[in-house]
């Protein structure tokens, strides 16, 4: 099946033969639904803390932060041109039909022609005036006769701000009297509000594409002397670029090895999935992880702050329990009621199921066995009310060897074809922001390997096209989903005010990112 070409072709990425077998295989065989047990809800299994715990468990967080070293970690590699899809469309109808002006435009809140209506409210209109008056193409003249083909253009193409082909990070996004931000400069100032050590260090990793990091480089160089004088800090800003070692082969309609014009195999990236490499090598006692687009502006950032350390007080609240109880489990004189207290810990902290197998077992055997469950990296997982918003749910799931545990499980995973499936989906109340507070050090301080605790049953197979050709694609488990499976995860309600989305360009004209 491969050449020697090939083979010299799949070293290089650092990939193994016997890695693009499984991968082969995984195509041969797919990969399993999940098998939703039932969902993760306030009545079993999601916390939802009255003001009064919430309250307690910020105060830990800020009374116990500089004893810890924390780092933000924010998948921050992917484009930007999915933000201006609906504007591709509609550039590329108005060029087909040789019209530059706008009549009787849809203006439905997602359309382009709501987008237009509104282009001064939008924090880059500044940059895209600039960019065509270098050109001598007055925008205001273009706004006064509906004719908006160029702005658009100058907006997404090299011509202008090449906004398109831009990472979503360097997009601006809000609008302030002195400096207009970025989604990455508001990570900046929203990281400080909970990062700060006793340095006054703030630490930030973002994960970014090889192309774009001289571009974040030469952003962060004229924006951080400002933010640092402003917020009276200093930051401490660190990057990674997906590993081409978690590339995985692409097929055809037959599950063969898909080959470009050129002859050679053709390799897509995992997945957010294959940053778990990435998180893999960061070293920190408390690790937030949050995606690039979920800002708001200053005034509208106080629930996000405050609960960021609402989510990390209740980590460090069971780390210690965690901590504790390990180191008891390892003491020889083990006594029932401390394991009848551990026990009542897994049930209530970290909604453990247990089988009457268990009870069977001896004190020793118990004691290995509850070693074994608490002795994980830890996730603290923020989840919001549903409210129509795509994306993965908490639900408890039932692995291959018949393990229940809370996992973050997305639409795709779900059979919808099998009614009882879907019934449990649809009971669902909460969905995921990706907003989580990690741990990854055990009770001595070492860290563990998290590529130990991925359920590689838990891929994705999608059906892609290239030069015309249908092909398949994989996917490595989800980076908050499948890869982190076997961690202990909790599931913690934060309000809806902190989940605030850029999926496409026109929500930066909601009020949730209007400057207060």
């Amino acid at each position: 099946m491969f050449t020697e070409k090939d083979i010299q072709q799949i070293s290089a990425k650092g990939i193994t033969m016997e890695q693009i077998e499984l991968q082969l295989e995984n195509f041969r065989k797919g990969f399993p639904y999940a098998d939703l047990v039932k969902p993760s809800t306030p009545e079993s299994g999601l916390k939802a803390f009255d003001e009064k715990y919430a309250e307690n468990f910020a105060k830990y967080f800020t009374e116990n932060m500089l004893f810890n070293s924390i780092v933000k970690f924010v998948p921050a590699s992917g484009a930007a041109s999915r933000m201006f899809s609906h504007l591709f469309a509609w550039l590329e109808k108005q060029k087909a039909q040789g019209d530059t002006s706008i009549e009787n435009i849809n203006s439905d809140f997602n359309s382009a022609g709501y987008f237009i209506q509104n282009l001064r409210e939008f924090a880059f209109y500044d940059d895209l005036k600039r960019a065509m008056a270098a050109d001598q193409i007055d925008i205001e003249e273009c706004i006064k006769k509906n004719q908006y083909v160029q702005a658009v253009d100058y907006l997404l193409n090299e011509k202008g701000l090449n906004y398109a082909a831009l990472p979503k990070a360097l997009i601006k996004f809000h609008s302030y009297d002195d400096l207009n931000r970025t989604s990455l400069d508001e990570h900046l100032v929203e990281t400080a509000g909970y990062c700060r050590n006793d340095r006054g260090e703030v630490k930030i990793h973002f994960t970014v594409s090889p192309e774009h990091i001289e571009k974040f480089e030469c952003h962060l160089a004229k924006v951080l002397p400002y933010f640092e004088d402003k917020l009276k800090v200093r930051y401490c800003i660190s990057y990674s670029i997906q590993k081409p070692s978690t590339d995985i082969i692409a097929v055809d309609e037959n599950n063969q090895p898909f080959r470009n014009e050129n002859g050679s195999l053709l390799f897509r990236p995992g997945g957010h999935g294959a940053l778990i490499h990435n998180l893999n090598e960061i070293d920190a006692d408390i690790v937030f992880i949050k995606n690039i687009d979920n800002v708001t502006p200053d005034g509208r950032s106080g629930d996000t702050v405050y609960f960021k350390k609402v989510l990390a007080g209740y980590l460090l609240y069971l780390r210690y329990h965690i901590y504790e109880y390990i180191r008891i489990l390892d003491n020889d004189n083990l006594q029932e009621d401390a394991l009848a207290r551990i026990i009542d810990f897994t049930r209530n902290e970290l909604s453990y199921n247990y089988s009457e197998g268990f009870f069977s077992l001896s004190t020793d055997d118990k004691a290995r066995y509850l070693r074994d469950l608490l002795n994980r990296p830890i996730r603290v997982c923020g989840m919001v009310k549903n409210q129509g918003e795509p994306g993965g749910g908490p639900f408890f799931v039932k692995d291959s060897r018949a393990y229940i545990s809370q996992q973050i499980v997305e639409g795709s995973q779900i059979n919808p074809k099998d009614g009882n499936q879907q019934s449990i989906l649809k009971g669902s109340t909460h969905f995921n922001p990706v907003d989580l507070v990690c741990c990854f050090t055990d009770y001595k301080g070492n860290k563990f390997d998290l590529l130990k605790y991925i359920d590689p049953a838990t891929g994705f197979i999608s059906a892609k096209t290239k030069d015309g050709k249908s092909l398949k694609a994989q996917e490595l488990p989800g980076l908050w989903n499948g890869a982190m499976a076997y961690w202990n995860t909790v599931f913690v309600e934060v309000p809806i005010s902190t989940f605030n989305p850029v999926k496409i360009v026109n929500d930066l004209l909601r009020k949730e990112h209007l400057c207060c």
